[in-house]
């Protein structure tokens, strides 16, 4: 039977003419050559239904929507009495994909990738998403700086149509930065400038950060470093004129060079407020910390703007525009700056959104709202409320926005989106410390029981000298002040025989009630009172003072204890502050009632200030005094001790201060600790916030009961210092030459502590 050929190839879509046909009416329609397509995915494709007419138009459309669907790689039409014949040959599937040579990245890691862009085993082979695979496995080996990196992938045809495809990796040597220069600066120089470049040439620790391979992001925040140095040191009109990265023919070494102009140093000539003024300009003047006759810094000046735009913002002015304007006088190298200020409408939040909360109950998050429904739109109490939440601890993730309420012009509703974290814990761990030895821990809690934001634990710690067993609650909205309660079962074992102390044990019993009270935002009072049962064990060695007090109360004294105290906290952060400040103090009381009538009353105070964007000043000053009243003496065992890592570094954990017989320190009941910090990144890992450097000098005293404060009763010790807060646990070690070390002193030059203890 004769068959007439309508088009072959996709290229009759462009010759029409050349393939004209008379129009007929398709009595039916028949599919060939498919051999895993079934034949009802052909007919929804096509465009064509029996009973149509089919002409040039539609026989085109027909081709055009069956090479679309990437199954065929070659698609005919023929008609035969009326029959229109669908001839097709499909492309090939994907039998499997096989990589050689890949070392730096995970195969299975890859495979998925190439997945998510239709290169997979089973799926159809289609040639240009290999080669955009090969192109996009071969940029992400130069991003780690593999640039001699070499990809041929091979094809292999295989029964049952199907092929299998191989990538055949040449991974090559990492390129290493090999020299960094800056051309055009004469004011500073190039080491000093270098020096604020992430990109770095090799060194001790770059083969850990990888600092010394390059990478165009990392290129581009470092000369936004270089920017800003200048323009925060008057250089208005720095620039950078090109920047140029090359490789040596072998593809291992890298060069780049940075040119720049430093341009003239400008001088502040002038400061001025202008536009609409609704807040007092004596009150916006001292926000503005660019001032006349300093040299000009942008660092200052976008604050600045920032400042004042806040302010308004704390007044409803939720869209307030703040621009500087600056005037160049270049012969003078001074610039006189404008501040106009726009505040705009005041608006207020409509109301408050909360999302993401699928486990903690809404009014747990809408307690700590600083921010009202209804209330004028105020900057630092919505600040204060993604703090607030942020605080929880029970959100990975705290997002407020404050989009404005469409159809109105002074309305916005505040979005707080958060994103739910698991808040039951089971630890178990070790750690170990040069005064506990080996620590053993366990705790099971549930900071969030049942969404409603109290807290419950259960905690073990065993060490040499203290072992702990506790059970805690807490409810920190008892009240819906915010006043929290809370309770604690404790059982503490103390044997610190293996210390330079006075040879005794206790092993105490004992619970506490206990209530906190916010005063401020940064403010809060705590109360306890509590019952504890102390057992002593004495031994024929043990101070005669010691062996008094048990003569006098018994080996098993009961302890009426109640406790008052108050934090301040202002740090910029508690992981790893720069700036800020915070307090503690502490008063302890053995409460008639009780076999002991004591007092102690503790006060530290901590101050951080940034000397350099790397550098941070640190200085702890920490003051302890106790005594007994009603005639009874202070527990030799509530006596205060100082020297270790925790103190004075460089001596004996609790082996400063009065000794008795024995050459055993006793404590006493004043204890004075002094420490001065210069805190730095570890180096090599400036970026790495877990970790950090310290030099340091420490200062500590304790003095008994009737011993004069003199100056002499002080040691002093200097040295280095890390923490790390280490996937296994904060680790703390130091080393430390004391300075005015006397004979009898115990001297313990490193110590370290590794794991938590509670």
């Amino acid at each position: 039977m004769k068959k007439r050929l309508l088009a072959a190839v996709l290229g009759s879509l462009f010759a029409a003419s050349a393939w004209a046909i008379q129009p007929f009416v398709v009595k039916d329609i028949r599919v060939e050559g498919i051999q895993r397509t079934e034949a009802g995915t052909v007919f929804s494709y096509l465009p064509i239904r029996v009973g149509d007419t089919l002409d040039d138009e539609k026989a085109a459309a027909a081709i055009k929507a069956l090479f679309g669907t990437g199954f065929f790689k070659d698609v005919r039409l023929e008609v035969e009495n009326g029959v229109l014949v669908v001839v097709v040959e499909e492309r090939p599937a994907i039998a499997q994909i096989d990589f050689l040579g890949m070392k730096e990245f995970e195969k299975d890691a890859v495979k998925k990738a190439l997945k998510e862009t239709g290169l997979a085993e089973s799926r159809i082979f289609d040639k240009s998403l290999l080669d955009r695979a090969e192109q996009e496995l071969k940029r992400q080996y130069l991003s780690r700086g593999k640039y001699g990196v070499s990809i041929a992938t091979t094809v292999t045809p295989l029964e049952r149509n199907r092929v299998g495809i191989t990538f055949d990796v040449n991974e090559g040597d990492v390129a290493k930065i090999r020299q960094i220069n800056i051309v055009g600066n004469k004011d500073f120089s190039e080491k000093n400038l270098l020096d604020l470049l992430v990109l770095r040439t090799p060194g001790w620790f770059t083969w850990y950060t990888k600092d010394d391979q390059y990478s165009k992001q990392k290129l581009a925040a470092d000369l936004e470093a270089l920017r800003s140095h200048y323009l925060n040191r008057g250089y208005l009109e720095f620039s950078i004129d090109s920047t140029q990265v090359s490789i040596d023919a072998e593809k291992k070494d890298i060069y780049i060079t940075v040119n720049i102009t430093e341009g003239s140093k400008f001088t502040v000539s002038e400061v001025k407020l202008g536009g609409e003024l609704l807040v007092p300009e004596a009150e916006l003047k001292p926000l503005i910390k660019i001032k006349r006759g300093e040299p000009f810094s942008r660092e200052k000046l976008t604050e600045s703007t920032k400042l004042i735009g806040e302010r308004l913002g704390n007044d409803g002015y939720a869209f307030a525009n703040v621009n500087a304007v600056p005037e160049l006088n270049k012969e003078k190298r001074e610039v006189a700056f404008t501040f106009f200020v726009d505040p705009g409408r005041k608006v207020y939040v409509r109301r408050i959104v909360i999302t993401g909360n699928t486990r903690t109950r809404d009014e747990v998050i809408r307690r700590e709202m600083r921010q009202m429904e209804g209330g004028w739109y105020a900057g630092d109490s919505i600040a204060r409320s993604k703090q607030r939440v942020d605080r929880l601890g029970y959100f990975k993730d705290v997002n407020v926005e404050t989009p404005a309420v469409a159809g109105t012009t002074d309305q916005v509703d505040m979005n707080v989106a958060v994103t739910e974290k698991p808040t039951g814990n089971l630890l178990l761990g070790a750690g170990f410390s040069s005064t506990d030895k080996l620590i053993l821990s366990g705790s099971i809690s549930q900071n969030n029981i049942f969404g409603s934001g109290k807290h419950l634990s259960v905690q073990l710690n065993t060490g040499k000298i203290n072992t702990v067993y506790a059970l805690s609650y807490t409810d920190p909205y008892y009240t819906i002040d915010g006043v929290s309660q809370g309770f604690d079962l404790f059982r503490r074992n103390v044997d610190p025989t293996s210390l330079s102390v006075g040879n005794y044990r206790t092993s105490t019993l004992g619970g506490t009630l206990r209530f906190g009270v916010p005063v401020t935002e940064d403010d809060t009072v705590l109360y306890s009172v509590g019952l504890e049962n102390t057992k002593l064990t004495l031994f024929s060695d043990s101070p005669q003072r010691f062996i008094d007090f048990s003569n006098t109360f018994g080996n098993s004294v009961n302890t009426l204890l109640g406790t008052v105290g108050w934090s301040r906290d202002r740090r910029d952060s508690a992981i790893y502050p720069t700036r800020g400040v915070s307090q503690r103090a502490f008063g302890e009381a053995g409460l008639p009632g009780g076999d002991v009538k004591y007092y102690k009353l503790t006060y530290q105070h901590q101050w951080y200030y940034p000397l350099t964007r790397d550098l941070t000043a640190l200085l702890n000053g920490e003051v302890g005094l106790g005594g007994g009243y009603s005639g009874k003496p202070l527990p030799f065992f509530k006596n205060f001790f100082a020297g270790g890592v925790s103190s004075v570094r460089g001596y004996d954990a609790a082996s400063l201060g009065p000794r008795d017989s024995n050459d055993e320190a006793l404590g006493g009941n004043r204890r004075f600790v002094g420490n001065a910090e210069v805190l730095m990144p570890f180096p090599g890992l400036r970026t790495d916030k877990s970790i950090r450097l310290s030099a340091f000098v420490d200062a500590g005293a304790i003095y008994g009961e009737g011993q004069q404060s003199e100056a002499e009763g002080f040691r002093y010790s200097a040295g280095l210092a890390v923490s790390w807060i280490s996937p296994v646990g904060p680790l703390k070690f130091s080393f430390a030459n004391p300075l005015n070390s006397r004979d009898g002193d115990r001297i313990q030059r490193f110590q370290f502590t590794l794991g938590q203890t509670f």
